[in-house]
């Protein structure tokens, strides 16, 4: 039988699933939820050597990662998409220790090293001393992804991104005349010091200190409820004999599982010794210690005891944020949406206080 309904008629009809289905997309986006943070790196940071149109200049790169990274979260891309990308764009900007902008080694080259980890199925990949990925933070999921293994290096990790289509440049794209000044004055040192052959002093400690700090990071949830984590680095000024930190090595300087998502950033010897952010996820899930908890007993008292310094940036699966650490300072962000809330909380920072 043809039933034929005027239009005003049909109106009324289609009214009220036109207002079920508005309704159910305006809860839907109100009830999302996500949280991203992100570092820059820890050190000596203070604001007597920082002149202020660098801090502006570091303070605006945060905001920017944190824009692009909330823009994706908010548009329901993963967090596994949202910690590559973020940390990408860290990568290509010359102010951070990682990409372009990355240290010298002792021979005057750049090694790179990054890691990403997702926390909904524990995969991971990772690349270390590599010289010609533009962004190894992307080489990094291709071996994730693309690849039986979780973490490549050197010419191998090189060859296997040529592979995969991965951008390649001269090694001589990661220079920038700060961290060629930063390699003389630590050549200067360690000649003087084996020279004088005395026991160096509290200045030149500190100062060979601060050559070791220096990562971008980032860590995610996303609305789906999946945690994701993301770490790149340059490594250190003057390193030898193709030393490799705590960045790329899952576990130390980078993990994420269903509970939580850690990016670490410091001396990366003791995050190695101490696997920084997996005991961070141990704490959690076998000691039953709360994230803010775990995070000040492992960076504000553990690792000073061993003699270390740096700090992490980690986010929960209730998306609950922390960036402890124990130098002067640490670049460092964080953006929030809590579930029904309008609008996200925000903030970013660089200094101790």
């Amino acid at each position: 039988m043809h039933v034929c309904l005027s239009y005003p008629r049909l109106i009324l009809i289609l009214i009220p699933f036109f207002v079920l289905s508005t309704a159910g997309t305006i809860r839907a986006q109100s009830s999302a939820r996500y949280t991203l943070v992100i570092h820059g790196g820890a050190g000596t940071i203070t604001r007597a050597n920082m002149k202020p149109e660098m801090e502006k200049a570091y303070l605006r790169s945060l905001e920017a990662a944190l824009d692009q990274g909330e823009k994706m979260l908010a548009s329901g891309r993963t967090a596994l998409d949202v910690v590559e990308a973020v940390v990408r764009l860290l990568e290509d900007d010359s102010l951070f220790n990682a990409g372009k902008g990355a240290v010298y080694t002792h021979a005057g080259e750049h090694e790179l090293d990054a890691a990403i980890m997702n926390g909904k199925n524990l995969m991971a990949g990772a690349v270390a001393g590599v010289k010609t990925i533009r962004n190894p933070i992307t080489a990094a999921r291709s071996v994730m992804e693309h690849s039986e293994h979780v973490m490549l290096s050197g010419r191998g990790a090189e060859e296997f991104a040529k592979q995969r289509g991965l951008e390649g440049v001269d090694n001589s794209y990661f220079h920038t005349e700060s961290r060629r000044r930063a390699l003389e004055r630590a050549l200067e040192a360690e000649r003087k010091e084996a020279k004088e052959k005395q026991v160096p002093s509290a200045k030149n400690t500190a100062m060979k200190n601060d050559w070791k700090y220096g990562t971008v990071g980032a860590v995610a949830l996303d609305q789906y409820g999946d945690l994701a984590a993301a770490t790149s680095t340059g490594g250190m000024t003057n390193k030898k004999f193709g030393r490799i930190g705590d960045a790329p090595l899952i576990g130390s300087g980078t993990y994420a599982d269903s509970l939580v998502a850690v990016s670490c950033t410091g001396w990366g010897e003791f995050f190695i010794r101490m696997v920084m952010a997996k005991s961070l996820a141990d704490r959690m899930r076998f000691g039953k210690q709360t994230l803010t908890i775990a995070g000040h007993e492992l960076i504000n008292i553990e690792l000073p005891r061993m003699g270390g310094d740096g700090g992490l940036i980690a986010v929960d699966r209730n998306g609950e944020p922390i960036m402890p650490f124990c130098t002067e300072g640490m670049y460092r962000g964080f953006v929030r949406k809590l579930s029904g809330a309008a609008l996200s909380q925000r903030q970013v920072a660089i200094y101790k206080d």
